[in-house]
């Protein structure tokens, strides 16, 4: 538990003293949500180098889906440490890569061939699909959404949607990436389905305006959007958005990268809506932290670039392949896609009853599984988005001992990516934390009159 729910004294000493160090030595362009340094953690809690404990529901955005340092997963990374840490898998194999590519294709969707293969982080799979489909379809064209996250190299970053402080100044950007609109219900003012609709309906215009459908190599898309802001793809989008993909031979990609693994109540997002994928990007939760990230998919597409064509130095590492199957032990052995389904029921109960008490500040209240999250404006008429809130709601949290994050393309969404591993009691002191906020920021804002 935190050491005061009501309000903390952060940040302490050490904190502040790393603070000024870190501001001598770290470029500033590395972000950080809190002004707090970690010390050590386990399971949902977090402690900092100044003994203040945090209850967690950032998850390392979104990787510590089995909590921090589970004694299974530490025992596995010390004992391969003690094998050897390295030998670049491009130049002497090892077994656990070899052991974990076929974990992986046993419990990815698809009954069809597979293979995989593993790279360092989320971008980094993201840019190995896209020169994938492009190799295996021999097509340039590539097809992503409004809203949407794919990491922050020169073709990730351009496929994601958001300027600042993704893209700003960072260009030019690659060739050959078309947006199309993501079913974003709340702001298209439409219901679900409409708004699914009106998406295909946009996709088909796409191809007689912008890119014609015999250049493009894949559609790649987030199930739910992440640092987008939660946005949940409608059920029967995601089929239908496979169908129309089929329909031009587009292959169909989906990615995994934050709501794989149990995160949204099932072990993979695309599975609530039957869909499956072409390819599948992993990374975040696989290996509990460790850097590791993984495309999986049709046998016939992972095998197209010839040997040689993909890799890199550190990819696949052995000690972060070990973590990651000690990870699949874990979700084999206990149901935590049932545990994320009993979380996100707890939160979503909670920040509904926030809603109804704050319907002038609270937007909207979106999420499947325990991938949660809640969007604040200033003016529940317009919709206008209120990122002062969301940040004063957040810096609020922080002081009372939770930890917590933003999304969305305005900065005005709190997402909740708690561990599947906290305990009832951790879960509803972290909501109590965080409804406190709520009331403390929101009471002090004035009401728009609508």
């Amino acid at each position: 538990m935190t050491n005061n729910p009501s309000y903390l004294n952060i940040p302490g000493a050490k904190s502040q003293e790393l603070m000024a160090r870190r501001q001598q030595f770290v470029a500033r362009g590395v972000g950080a949500t809190m002004s707090v340094f970690a010390a050590k953690a386990e399971g949902a809690i977090i402690e900092d180098v100044d003994g203040n404990r945090f209850i967690d529901f950032a998850g390392g955005i979104g990787t510590m889906n089995i909590g921090h340092t589970r004694p299974e997963v530490t025992q596995a990374i010390i004992e391969q440490a003690e094998k050897f840490t390295h030998t670049c898998f491009s130049v002497m194999m090892y077994e656990p890569y070899v052991d974990l590519a076929e974990r992986i294709v046993k419990i990815t969707p698809g009954d069809f061939p597979k293979k995989a293969l593993f790279f360092n982080s989320g971008a980094e799979a993201v840019e190995n699909a896209v020169k994938i489909v492009r190799y295996a379809t021999g097509r340039p064209a590539v097809i992503v959404f409004d809203n949407a996250f794919h990491g922050r190299t020169l073709m990730t970053m351009t496929m994601t949607s958001k300027v600042k402080p993704y893209k700003h100044r960072f260009g030019p950007f690659a060739p050959e990436v078309y947006r199309a609109p993501f079913p974003y219900a709340y702001r298209m003012n439409m219901t679900p389905q409409q708004a699914s609709q009106a998406c295909i309906q946009e996709l088909e215009r796409m191809f007689v305006g912008d890119v014609a459908p015999d250049q493009v190599a894949a559609v790649v898309i987030e199930p739910i959007q992440g640092e987008g802001g939660f946005m949940v793809a409608p059920p029967g989008f995601l089929r239908a958005l496979k169908e129309l993909c089929e329909k031009y031979g587009i292959l169909f990609v989906a990615d995994e990268i934050q709501t794989g693994f149990c995160r949204t109540g099932k072990m993979f997002a695309v599975e609530h809506d039957g869909v499956v994928p072409d390819l599948m990007i992993i990374a975040k939760s696989m290996a509990a932290g460790m850097p590791l990230s993984g495309v999986v998919g049709r046998a016939d597409i992972m095998d197209a670039p010839p040997p040689g064509m993909l890799g890199g130095t550190y990819s696949g590492n052995p000690v972060a392949c070990a973590a990651a199957l000690a990870v699949l032990d874990l979700f084999e052995k206990d149901d935590y896609a049932a545990r994320s389904r009993e979380i996100g029921k707890t939160v979503m109960e909670r920040f509904l009853k926030l809603q109804e008490r704050f319907p002038e500040h609270i937007g909207d209240v979106r999420g499947l599984g325990g991938m949660v999250a809640i969007e604040f404006v200033k003016d529940r008429t317009t919709k206008e988005p209120d990122s002062h809130l969301a940040s004063d709601v957040m810096a609020a949290a922080h002081h009372r001992g939770l930890v917590l994050i933003k999304a969305g393309m305005y900065d005005n969404v709190l997402r909740i990516l708690v561990p599947l591993c906290v305990t009832d009691e951790q879960l509803q002191q972290g909501l109590d934390i965080f409804e406190d906020a709520v009331v403390s920021v929101s009471q002090a804002v004035p009401t728009s009159v609508s």
